[in-house]
């Protein structure tokens, strides 16, 4: 899988250009197509808003399930290191109720289902992962089946959402259609009042098209094309955008990017009139035309990591070259530890009914562990952090590494940052901007 290395950006400890993700995280968002959204039901309910009796054995253990191999294993060892970093740092204060999280044992494969299954055997109460978000459902069925929680720090596919967990998965990643409304405030802050969208056909497309239709019109943009192509037919999309004589045009496209903007370019909608989403950015270079994206921008999810948090980072895996997920994969063991702290409680079920209370998510819960009788609420930045506002008689409001988390009763972020790059006449990003995006896209 192609990176997008991005130009200027800031370097990590161990050398290399911060910033560099998979190409429009291809890998992340998968595909749903082939999956039955009906999904496990699970336990009867949701987990995230029942109550939750103790059940914990009193030790708190979290398991990983890494599910890159191929070109795609490098993303493996930054969430390993974020995950031995967090429980590195959950133990230095205290630990859970006064004994040392244990992080399981962790392999490397595809099959989540035999991952998770092993999990479910080493008694995990929690689970980070999978990468992936078409091998997410066969985790989830055995996981909440078995009552543990399951948060995934990168699966993006939309259809999650609503996938039937009972109440046991959460991802601290946002959903594709987050970007949605970035997309259309881009056109709109470059002048455009009148918006075309080009999209590939699939799941990605369609879901991100229409949702960045919505925000158009929400923002005030008028709409005046919606074409859709597939991946090395684009002409007749872009013919069709052309005649609407739009303002600008998002581009929503994974596998057939490159292509559609050459048709767009050819068709004379090139440059600053181009808005791409995540999964059509990348460095085209000399690609593309000469000055095919000059003025163009894009979005890609996330935040760069502080150099605080690469520096501890490496400091876990000195050889570690990408950082990519690794925020993501931070925050989603504190929140667990936390949960579990909040809770009183080591069990799954417990977890899972404290995570949206702690990650400040308005829908927290009365009767659940951690907001019950809803005390007040006070921003946390660590795990001590957190359990020193719970000592206190509050309730802990947890923003992490990646940013604000406030989990929704589908286990979904609310918020969600964006990069926003600028592209120069070499076809290349650079980094211009940050924005942030609820996670319906709205």
């Amino acid at each position: 899988m192609a990176l997008v290395a991005v130009k200027n950006a800031p370097r990590n400890a161990a050398g290399r250009p911060e910033g560099a993700l998979p190409l429009g995280r291809a890998l992340a968002a998968g595909t749903l197509a082939a999956v039955a959204l009906t999904g496990c039901l699970g336990p009867a309910g949701s987990a995230r808003v029942a109550s939750a009796d103790a059940s914990g054995d009193g030790t708190l253990r979290i398991g990983l399930i890494l599910d890159n191999t191929g070109r795609q294993n490098f993303l493996n060892a930054p969430q390993l290191a974020a995950a031995k970093l967090a429980v590195k740092e959950i133990n230095a204060a205290g630990g859970h109720k006064g004994k040392p999280v244990e992080l399981l044992p962790e392999t490397i494969s595809t099959d989540t289902a035999a991952q998770a299954k092993a999990l479910v055997a080493a008694k995990a109460d929690v689970v980070i992962g999978p990468t992936d978000s078409s091998r997410a459902p066969a985790a989830i069925d055995v996981l909440a089946n078995a009552k543990v929680a399951v948060i995934s720090p990168a699966n993006s596919a939309s259809a999650l959402s609503n996938y039937k967990s009972g109440g046991y998965y959460f991802r601290t990643s946002a959903a594709d259609v987050a970007q949605a409304s970035v997309l259309a405030k881009l056109a709109k802050d470059g002048g455009a009042k009148t918006l075309a969208v080009v999209h590939e056909d699939g799941a990605y497309g369609k879901d991100v098209a229409a949702a960045v239709a919505g925000a158009a019109k929400q923002s005030g943009l008028e709409v005046v094309a919606d074409a859709e192509f597939t991946a090395g037919q684009a002409q007749q999309a872009a013919a069709t955008a052309k005649a609407a004589n739009p303002d600008a045009v998002v581009l929503v496209s994974r596998d057939g990017a490159q292509g559609a903007i050459a048709e767009l370019n050819n068709a004379g909608l090139a440059g600053k009139k181009l808005v791409l989403s995540d999964a059509a950015v990348s460095r085209y270079g000399s690609g593309l035309g000469a000055r095919a994206l000059d003025g163009a921008r894009g979005v890609l999810p996330g935040v760069f990591p502080s150099a605080a948090f690469q520096k501890d980072l490496v400091a876990v895996d000195p050889g570690l070259k990408d950082m990519v997920f690794a925020a993501e994969t931070y925050d989603a063991v504190i929140l667990a530890a936390v949960a579990a702290a909040a809770a009183e409680d080591d069990a799954g079920t417990s977890i899972a009914a404290s995570l949206v209370a702690v990650s400040g998510g308005a829908a927290a819960a009365g009767g659940n562990a951690a907001g019950g009788g809803q005390p007040a609420s006070e921003p946390c930045t660590s795990y001590k952090g957190c359990v020193d506002v719970l000592r206190a008689g509050k309730r802990p409001d947890y923003d992490g590494q990646s940013g604000r988390i406030n989990f929704d009763s589908h286990g979904d972020i609310t918020e969600a940052n964006h990069r926003v790059y600028t592209y120069g006449e070499d076809n290349l990003p650079t980094m211009s901007g940050m924005e942030t995006a609820s996670s319906s896209g709205g």
